[in-house]
């Protein structure tokens, strides 16, 4: 087996994305562009996206990490939007948009076109929900977005297994279509269920961080292949599962957490850096395989259903929104009017991503009776040219179009005096415990080290309340920038005397290890503290 195409796959791909960060272009794009270019260089590799293996075993652990760091308390308050999008909006698109696609592309069956409405449902909202953040969209927002790429795709890949069997001649009809999305769904609900509790019991059970953190890499594979082995909904029990060990990670003890955080951030860039790299590998490969459809014909069919798309979700999306609060007194004196600029940014923010490219090459060759499966080779052109639009058109718009609608900032007063009073209400609760336990005569400790204990909880009470106040007049620092500075410089003065010794062979490198591990700590409590 050659492995250099994979290595070099990962380490161009990270390398790509890496230096995305740095100009102001979406990552996803760039990777996509970068692939393109180089699929037309000699001598490169061919890569195919193996269905097999993008959905089972690349889709969980995407998942995963992205469920994790959500909130499950502010998902359930922003339930009714979240379920509208992630299941609504993508039964909606998979009827528009395969409707559209039958009436306007000859010859393609309206079950083949049904597929491919299911294929390019989903939006892909990793790109959306990291625009969010950085321009500074209110929480609300960013939260819906989110919410709808955890679920979205359990119902696009049911809607695609129904219209598949009924493309292919298994004899699908609506009332068994309605009973398999259904049964799929609550299955994997039930499935991430029954597996959360033991799972997380075994977290908080296994106390030595790589054992926890080799069954944390684990857990989404074992619970999207236990929910596909009873035929239910492999991606809703990866997102139960993950959301509510989330909710409940600070039983886990901080080595783990530690870890885990870094590990799962690697495994996630990694993952999304290639599988995006590999759609623009893969769309040489499709436009070889279009057969009859090419030329001008494919790039009109391509331009209109992308413009189909990108116009049904704001036809789903600004009812979504108004009507229940219409037809509900109850919301309307729940929730503020969300104005019309919400729901335009979620409406534009529907990019396509790599589920719709894996769903599309899991289409078989054939149907039954071994006929050729109808217009395979278009329906993939179609979903490339629909990812790499969505992409191209809204990515790019995105981050502009949210400034230009100039949202409200976040208050950053308001939160830090939040954090503030947090911590101010956790150090005396601190304290107390600590005056508590000095007085039993076991927790004896000598007059400095009490002290220590104090001065830490001091300071980390403290860090927050400094951030509000004003900066240096001679260097514009805050604070904690200088405190974070000043314990960075004296950090690295110990550091670099502990590599002398070590290079005058005084300590040896295993006791340098233990050292600079000490520091490090240090350091990034000093980060965490000023931060």
């Amino acid at each position: 087996m050659d492995v250099m195409p994979l290595l070099l796959l990962v380490a161009g791909s990270a390398a790509v994305a890496a230096a995305g960060r740095r100009i102001p272009v979406p990552v996803p794009l760039l990777l996509v562009a970068t692939g393109l270019a180089v699929s037309y260089l000699p001598g490169v590799p061919r890569y195919t996206l193996d269905p097999h293996i993008v959905l089972p075993l690349l889709l969980p652990p995407l998942l995963y990490t992205a469920a994790t760091d959500s909130s499950y308390l502010d998902l359930r308050s922003q339930f009714r939007p979240v379920a509208l999008l992630s299941v609504g909006y993508v039964l909606f698109a998979t009827f528009v948009v395969g409707w559209a696609a039958y009436l306007i592309v000859p010859g393609l069956p309206l079950t083949a076109a049904l597929v491919f409405g299911a294929v390019v449902a989903p939006p892909d909202a990793v790109a959306a929900t990291a625009v969010a953040r950085r321009v500074g969209l209110p929480s609300r927002i960013t939260t819906i977005l989110q919410g709808e790429s955890l679920v979205n795709d359990a119902t696009a890949i049911t809607a695609f297994r129904v219209a598949l069997a009924a493309a292919v001649g298994e004899g699908a009809t609506w009332a068994g279509g309605i009973e398999e999305f259904l049964l799929a769904a609550i299955g994997g609900v039930v499935v991430g269920l029954v597996l959360m509790v033991p799972i997380h019991w075994l977290r908080t059970h296994v106390t030595e961080a790589l054992p926890q953190n080799t069954l944390s890499l684990l857990i989404p594979f074992v619970a999207y292949a236990v929910a596909e082995q009873v035929h239910a909904s492999g991606v809703l029990a990866v997102v139960v599962v993950a959301l509510y060990l989330g909710h409940r990670a600070w039983e886990v003890d901080f080595a783990t957490r530690l870890q885990e955080e870094a590990v799962w951030k690697m495994v996630a860039f990694v993952l999304e850096s290639a599988v995006f790299a590999l759609i623009g590998l893969q769309l040489p490969v499709v436009l070889k395989g279009l057969g009859t459809y090419h030329g001008p014909d494919a790039a009109w069919y391509a331009v209109v259903l992308f413009l189909i798309v990108a116009v049904a979700r704001f036809v789903w999306v600004f009812p979504a929104t108004l009507v229940p609060r219409l037809l509900s007194s109850r919301i309307r004196e729940r929730e503020e009017d969300p104005g019309w600029k919400g729901p335009f940014v979620i409406g534009w923010a529907g990019m396509r991503g790599v589920v719709s490219l894996a769903i599309a090459f899991s289409i078989p060759l054939t149907v039954q009776g071994g006929g050729p499966f109808p217009e395979r080779n278009l329906i993939l052109f179609l979903t490339f040219t629909t990812v790499i639009g969505t992409l191209v058109v809204q990515g790019v718009s995105l981050p502009p179009l949210i400034r230009l609608l100039n949202f409200p900032g976040r208050d950053v007063q308001a939160e830090t005096l939040a954090e503030a009073n947090a911590q101010a209400q956790a150090s005396r609760a601190a304290e107390e415990r600590l005056d508590d336990l000095l007085t039993d005569e076991r927790n004896t400790l000598p007059g400095p080290l009490a002290d220590r204990l104090r001065s830490v909880m001091e300071r980390r009470r403290n860090a927050v309340w400094e951030r509000l106040g004003q900066t240096n007049p001679v260097t514009g620092e805050s604070a904690d920038d200088t405190y974070r500075r000043l314990a960075g410089e004296m950090i690295s003065a110990e550091r670099d005397v502990f590599v002398r010794l070590r290079d005058a062979r005084y300590i040896d490198d295993e006791m340098l290890r233990t050292l600079l591990r000490r520091l490090d700590l240090e350091e990034a409590a000093a980060y965490r503290e000023a931060g």
